[in-house]
């Protein structure tokens, strides 16, 4: 029966049997955001069987950020499949290169830098944050609030005008060293990536997030009509892609 089974697989006449153990999905928040924005995945890969953790972004400053999540991703055993959006695109980028259990990248309207290159130089030419940081900041000390305007027109602007408000009010800010710290590795040249880019981002542009996609040979889905803040508009497709990348750390 073994034998025929055998055959069978390799005959493609029967399906393969789920993988065990299944990786455990870490997901990092970006800038202006923070664990909740991952609620519509979480409870999805939840449901699917997977070990879901959301990972608290601390928006302090690439290096250290980095360093924080390697050493959450320490703590975790088995496989860990880790998704990133927007900054925190540049987290799992570092993160990862130090943290041999990390099987497949997940980015999702995100940066996703090479040794060098700063999050802030990867937003993409037309941008809506190309502009005066005067227009586009309430700054507090070293810490950096979008204003209204630009979270509800421009980082969410396919949310419902009252969610984007709220999310607005409880937004967590971001220190500049975020933006403007070199990256000091770049994971997804040996670990196998997946994208999700928003076709309507205007925080980075889909055209920076395509080349930087084309750059890792990573496996690319566009939402059409997505946000910068896909994560929270369309779950589904999302969740869809961090699946595939499940399934393929297998």
């Amino acid at each position: 029966m073994g034998m025929i089974l055998t055959l069978a697989l390799l005959l493609g006449l029967a399906p393969a049997a789920d993988c065990a153990p299944k990786p455990t999905v870490v997901l990092v928040h970006g800038a202006w955001a923070g664990t909740s924005s991952w609620n519509g995945e979480t409870e999805r890969l939840q449901r699917a069987g997977y070990v879901v953790r959301a990972y608290a972004n601390p928006l302090q400053g690439l290096t250290s950020d980095a360093a924080g999540l390697a050493a959450f991703l320490k703590t975790i055993d088995g496989p860990v499949v880790l998704a990133g959006h927007s900054y925190g695109g540049s987290v799992i980028t570092n993160a990862a290169a130090s943290s041999p259990n990390v099987k497949e990248l997940v980015y999702v309207d995100a940066a996703a830098p090479a040794v060098g290159e700063t999050t802030g130089q990867l937003s993409g030419a037309g941008s809506a944050l190309s502009g005066p940081a005067s227009t586009l900041y309430d700054k507090v000390g070293s810490e950096l609030y979008l204003k209204q305007s630009v979270f509800v027109g421009s980082f969410g602007p396919d949310l419902p005008k009252t969610t984007a408000r709220e999310l607005w009010a409880e937004q967590r800010p971001a220190a500049m060293a975020a933006f403007t710290t070199p990256s000091q590795a770049a994971a997804w040249q040996k670990i196998p990536s997946w994208y999700v880019i928003g076709a309507a981002d205007r925080i980075i542009t889909p055209q920076s997030q395509q080349a930087m996609a084309k750059r890792a040979n990573a496996k690319v889905r566009t939402v059409p009509g997505g946000s910068h803040l896909t994560l929270i508009t369309h779950p589904d497709p999302v969740t869809e892609q961090i699946l595939a990348a499940a399934k393929a750390a297998c």
